[in-house]
């Protein structure tokens, strides 16, 4: 009887361990509320929805309509809404229960402004305060100890996992709320040539079209938009290391006049993307040189924290961040990457003959296929379309397995216990 019972407990648990467990959705958490519809867009423009979703232990400290309002009403730039938005978001779990029962009355909490790196010292930190009469007080750490930010209500609570609470109003900070560089004044291949990525720099500088494409991506108002009609995505680029490109140099001196504007513009995506982003976004990526059937595109995979890009003849490693900031993120990478509508893929290696073990076996007859030089050219290349796509992730929801390692350990168990 003893026996059964533990058995049956085993099978109990695992049964449980093979559980899945959904992720968090902000946007949709948000949108059962319309008088918080202004933040939840602003989450979603500022592509801080993607960042909450991905995490876990989390606090949202959200204002209604009107507080955003006032906030829109000194017409801030994205990239500054999306710092002053980042400090409402906390990098801890502070549900209605805790905000009462803070330990001491106050506790200093970390934030995704001060995960950014873009917060100087400690001015990414807000102070959560348990004041008298029952209430909160919210205050950053730049703001001299003044807590004029309450606790109003909690929106939604998955404990331990996500808080959305509303407070009365828009947290000051005057580090987050500090004017950022518009994206025209942002200099591309200054960014570039100071961070190993010269010689790729110069191509753009010394190609006016190709150069001309990316400042239009970044919203020069001195542009004429010829190419594209919409210069809100932002813009990520993946320039290729020096020393890879010094050595492809002669590969693209020989590419025609319009082959090398298409090359050029093939390292530009037309849509910001953080590294979180393209941790969890794997798939094809459309680029600048996309045009049509000219599909000009390459696929993002990831492996841990590992970022690669490839074409059918080149995987490229993300190597460094230059600048990740709303609406322009600049990656460095290890390769060049290759595009097959220029540049035809090597042919495999023939496999190695195998040896004869038998005096008269049956001679099969061996047919060559024709070889590709390689030489890059103007036109699409000949050999087929067939590189795999992973499956585009969900931005706004995950799901994880969890207890193999268990349910392994549990069934030895069980066997185990049968064959007694």
């Amino acid at each position: 009887m003893h026996r059964l019972t533990l058995l049956l407990s085993l099978l109990f648990f695992l049964s449980t361990a093979t559980t899945f467990t959904r992720g968090h959705n902000i946007t949709h958490i948000l949108g059962k509320h319309p008088s918080f519809s202004t933040f939840n867009h602003y989450l979603t423009l500022t592509h801080l929805a993607g960042e909450i979703n991905r995490r876990t232990t989390i606090t949202i400290c959200a204002v209604d309509n009107a507080a955003m309002s006032e906030l829109l009403s000194k017409h801030p730039s994205i990239a500054t809404i999306k710092n002053i938005l980042s400090l409402h978001v906390l990098l801890d779990y502070f549900g209605t229960k805790k905000l009462h029962q803070i330990r001491e009355g106050t506790a200093l909490a970390a934030t995704m402004f001060q995960a950014t790196g873009s917060a100087p010292g400690s001015s990414g930190f807000v102070n959560i305060t348990d004041v008298k009469g029952g209430k909160v007080g919210f205050g950053p750490e730049d703001n001299e100890g003044n807590l004029d930010v309450f606790y109003v209500k909690s929106l939604e609570e998955i404990p331990y996992n996500i808080s959305v609470i509303q407070i009365s109003k828009v947290l000051p900070s005057d580090v987050a709320a500090a004017p950022t560089p518009e994206p025209s004044a942002m200099n591309l291949t200054d960014i570039m040539s100071a961070h190993g990525c010269k010689v790729f720099a110069d191509a753009l500088i010394a190609n006016p079209e190709a150069s001309k494409t990316y400042q239009i991506m970044l919203g020069n108002p001195s542009l004429e938009l010829n190419k594209r009609d919409n210069v809100d995505g932002g813009l990520t680029v993946f320039c290729p290391l020096d020393d890879p490109f010094k050595a492809f140099s002669p590969k693209f001196k020989n590419l025609t006049a319009s082959g090398k504007v298409s090359f050029l513009e093939f390292f530009g995506v037309p849509v910001y993307q953080s590294l979180a982003m393209l941790k969890s976004n794997n798939g094809v990526m459309n680029t600048l040189a996309t045009d049509g059937e000219r599909k000009f595109d390459f696929t993002v995979q990831n492996d841990g924290e590992e970022v690669t890009l490839k074409t059918r003849s080149v995987t490229a490693k993300i190597a460094g961040t230059l600048i990740d900031e709303q609406p322009l993120a600049i990656y460095t990478i290890d390769k060049v990457l290759l595009p097959k509508e220029l540049f035809k893929a090597a042919a495999p290696a023939p496999a190695p003959a195998p040896e004869k073990e038998v005096a008269d076996a049956p001679k099969t007859s061996k047919h060559k296929r024709p070889s590709s030089d390689g030489a890059p050219s103007d036109s699409p290349a000949d050999s087929p379309d067939g590189d795999p796509a992973d499956q585009t992730a969900d931005d706004n929801a995950s799901v994880t397995f969890h207890g193999g390692r268990g349910v392994a350990v549990v069934l030895s168990l069980c066997s185990g216990l049968l064959l007694v």
